[in-house]
């Protein structure tokens, strides 16, 4: 078996988007095997992909050049790679890099194209292209070790009956996220025919999430209930979820569920749209020239307004759910 020792430490929809690359690189590759390194709570991601080992570490261990040495040195001794797969490169992976090359491995790293996204989020560049897909920038890391790669950008659904929506309203940073009386509106319309299962994590979101309970009936409230594992699995069981561009669109396309998704400052030109989604199931604001003005949502609006998400009409979400 040729090993490859492969490392992706956040975000955790990032993470995420490596999981299906892995599944088909692996399947078209048999001999190979995958060592993931990453933060320990991910390892749900990895558990159903055969030839991946899931190594789950703290980095609050490995603290600086030193302990980054520590590290490297355990990742050697215990899985003795043959290929080096730098899949985040940020100045944490590119000191393991460097380690790994002084002791004579090959170092592959991922090319995340900072100069593109820098254009395609500048709001006087009125020209914007779709950029290369993250999950095609992870399958090149492969092809250049040699190996080949054809990724089918399709979803698998995991057989079963597919019952309710799944609704998860939050994202990490607020260029990401309808305003909540969006959400509260667009979950009232459809619980009305469908069940729809909120999903959320942390205090303030369960909180939210689960008054939203109580004050729409069909509605069930998941957030802070279900471990990484459960959460995939009943996202494997939806008919469909709805997802501001964040990990729950990633963790749908793990379980080859269709997912709507919504995007405000952010744009699927970057290429973060879930792998195997349909372009068809994006949500957003065309007419806005601005757009995108961030890859990861995390600026502040250009416009002082947010139009992206505040102009955006939750009636459009609606008629894609019911095509």
């Amino acid at each position: 078996m040729t090993r490859i020792l492969a490392y992706r430490f956040s975000a955790f929809g990032d993470v995420a988007m490596t999981a299906p690359v892995f599944r088909e690189f692996l399947e078209q590759n048999p001999d190979v095997e995958i060592i993931m390194v990453s933060r320990k709570n991910f390892e749900g991601l990895f558990a159903d992909i055969p030839n991946v080992k899931f190594k789950g570490i703290n980095l609050d261990d490995y603290k600086g050049i030193f302990g980054l040495r520590r590290l490297s040195n355990e990742l050697l001794k215990e899985f003795n790679p043959d290929y080096i797969a730098n899949l985040h490169d940020v100045i944490r992976t590119k000191i393991l890099d460097k380690i790994y090359r002084r002791k004579g491995l090959k170092v592959f790293k991922i090319n995340k194209g900072k100069e593109e996204k820098e254009e395609l989020t500048d709001v006087w560049n009125l020209n914007k292209v779709q950029l290369k897909k993250t999950v095609e920038r992870y399958a090149d890391v492969f092809r250049d070790m040699g190996f080949k790669v054809e990724l089918s950008h399709k979803l698998r659904p995991v057989p079963g009956q597919k019952l309710g929506i799944g609704l998860a309203p939050f994202a990490q940073h607020k260029g990401k996220m309808l305003p909540l009386e969006k959400s509260f509106e667009l979950a009232r319309i459809l619980a009305q025919k469908h069940t729809i299962y909120f999903f959320g994590g942390g205090k303030k979101e369960t909180e939210t999430l689960e008054k939203w309970e109580t004050e729409i009936p069909n509605t069930k409230s998941l957030s802070g209930k279900l471990n990484l594992s459960e959460e995939l699995h009943k996202i494997s069981e939806l008919e469909l979820m709805i997802s501001m561009d964040s990990a729950n669109m990633h963790l749908a396309s793990l379980m080859g569920t269709r997912c709507v998704s919504v995007w405000g400052a952010t744009h699927p030109y970057a290429g973060f749209l879930g792998f195997g989604q349909s372009e068809n199931d994006v949500v957003q604001v065309k007419d806005l020239t601005c757009r995108p003005c961030s890859v990861f949502g995390d600026k502040g609006c250009y416009r002082g307004d947010w139009a992206c998400l505040e102009e955006l009409n939750i009636q459009k979400i609606v008629e894609k759910i019911q095509l």
